[in-house]
């Protein structure tokens, strides 16, 4: 009879523990996405911190509620902001200038790895603006 009730205890401390883990991961989001909009004063934001103080559970809930759309929206536009700047300097750190991409090209033709027809093409496309 003992090990039911060890058996049951843990499993309502684990499932406490997952409530309480993702009560704080909405909360952390709340709070990051209060500070993140920019189209609340911040008069209003700080209403909004003042009652994820003192009332946090249900001002979570009311927040992802009244402002969940618009809170997805503006972290996929800033997820998107991140990866073009991501894929921006990646460009322009990797990226070979149009001259050095014509002398590679040039030296394949030379060794006879690419035809005269092939060459040109490479060079039409590297001289092409980006």
């Amino acid at each position: 009879m003992m090990f039911g009730n060890d058996f049951w205890d843990f499993v309502w401390f684990f499932f406490w523990s997952f409530a309480f883990i993702s009560y704080l991961m909405a909360l952390f989001a709340v709070i990051a996405d209060l500070f993140r909009d920019h189209s609340i004063s911040g008069w209003l934001k700080a209403v909004w911190i003042f009652f994820l103080i003192f009332v946090p559970f249900l001002t979570v809930l009311i927040y992802l509620i009244a402002r969940g759309r618009t809170m997805a929206e503006r972290s996929a536009r800033d997820a998107a902001a991140a990866q073009s700047a991501t894929n921006e300097y990646i460009r322009q750190v990797a990226g070979s200038s149009s001259a050095d991409e014509i002398a590679k090209a040039k030296s394949l033709l030379d060794a006879g790895t690419i035809s005269a027809q092939e060459y040109e093409a490479l060079k039409a496309q590297a001289l092409q603006p980006r």
